[in-house]
């Protein structure tokens, strides 16, 4: 059978591997591959979702309603606060506002995986900087990696998939070194989860008042339990959304989504409560799995890491048998994210086994 002739596809994008979401469980195995919350909506929150408006009708391309609340809340005016579908998509918006051919977008690695697409369906180039010996991001190496072709920077704290901080003074040494037209993207997905009194806070910190180049992230997906309405918001200076919100899908934020999110500030002290048992779960893996040998990072998130190096396709090949769905880097390590109180104990069992 004759080929198709097709469109022509720009090599940098045929080369580049697609977004692996977290394998899908079965009804008796535990998902822990993908960071989402273990525990089901707050019945207020589905019935936000119920009183919504119709899905026939376009949603609030602003998503204005949200917008004026998190205003309130971080005490900045509503274009200062950018909302889309999801934290990775404002991601994608803000390297597609700032770089293009020639540029170039710094980060750590291994950090989350979406990062090595951004620059590159750009058409900038990702510069990786290795990660410290402890899981953490090496923050001298990372400003010493600026050059005049530097656009973009992103940090990730904590750091998805190994889970440890950054430090607030760290922060305030790190952006001393960068050039004041460099974009800086805090990434804090997981910021909730942080018990760290070191641990820097883009937003208690404001810091995008003291440094206009830094946008702060932060997403409903993870603490709030909205995986899968996906949305996701930024707080920083206004031109800099405005470029954001140029680069991005109009109407990508729903109705539902919005209204679920203003929902889930309603009830953030019921929420809160939920994290904090999450919260509690992780420190039980974490000494449990240290008390095993293991070689566990400081995790400030909702997962762990194992540093399964070589061995990693064989140990999670041990957790899916046990009905465990983890999420394996090959070669590297595996994430396990912290799930219910049920699958604690079989990570756990597997783990000593695997020893």
């Amino acid at each position: 059978m004759t080929e198709p002739i097709l469109p022509r596809i720009r090599p940098a994008i045929a080369a580049l591997a697609p977004y692996r979401q977290g394998k899908q469980a079965g009804p008796e195995a535990f998902k822990l591959s993908s960071n989402e919350n273990p525990f089901e909506p707050l019945p207020s929150v589905v019935d936000a979702l119920q009183r919504t408006t119709p899905i026939n009708r376009y949603p609030d391309a602003t998503a204005g309603r949200l917008r004026e609340r998190l205003g309130v809340r971080y005490g900045v005016r509503p274009d200062e606060v950018h909302v889309a579908s999801g934290s990775v998509s404002i991601l994608h918006q803000l390297i597609l506002a700032t770089a293009s051919g020639g540029d170039e977008v710094v980060y750590a690695w291994r950090s989350f995986e979406a990062y090595p697409s951004l620059p590159l369906v750009a058409g900038a180039t990702g510069v990786q900087v290795p990660l410290t010996a402890d899981a953490r991001h090496d923050l001298d190496a990372m400003a010493a990696a600026v050059t005049d072709r530097t656009r973009a920077l992103i940090l990730c704290t904590p750091n998805n998939p190994t889970g440890p901080i950054i430090t607030a003074s760290e922060f305030d040494r790190f952006i001393d070194r960068v050039p004041a037209d460099v974009l800086v993207i805090l990434d804090e997905a997981y910021a909730e989860f942080v018990t760290a009194p070191d641990a820097v806070d883009g937003l208690a910190a404001r810091v995008f008042e003291r440094h206009p180049n830094v946008v702060v992230l932060r997403t409903f997906s993870k603490a709030y339990g909205l995986a899968g309405l996906r949305v996701g918001y930024a707080i920083g200076h206004e031109k800099v959304l405005d470029a954001a919100r140029t680069t991005g899908i109009p109407l990508s934020v729903t109705s539902a989504a919005e209204s679920a999110a203003i929902a889930s500030l309603d009830a953030e002290d019921e929420l809160l409560e939920r994290v904090a048992v999450i919260v509690e779960r992780r420190e039980r893996l974490v000494a449990g799995l240290r008390a095993l040998g293991w070689d566990v990072p400081d995790s400030q998130a909702n997962f762990v890491w194992l540093p399964t190096g070589e061995r990693t396709d064989e140990v999670a090949a041990a957790f899916v048998a046990a009905d465990l769905i983890v999420r394996p880097f090959s070669g590297d390590g595996i994430r396990i994210s912290v799930g219910e109180e049920e699958s604690l104990d079989r990570v756990l069992e597997v783990a000593a086994a695997q020893r």
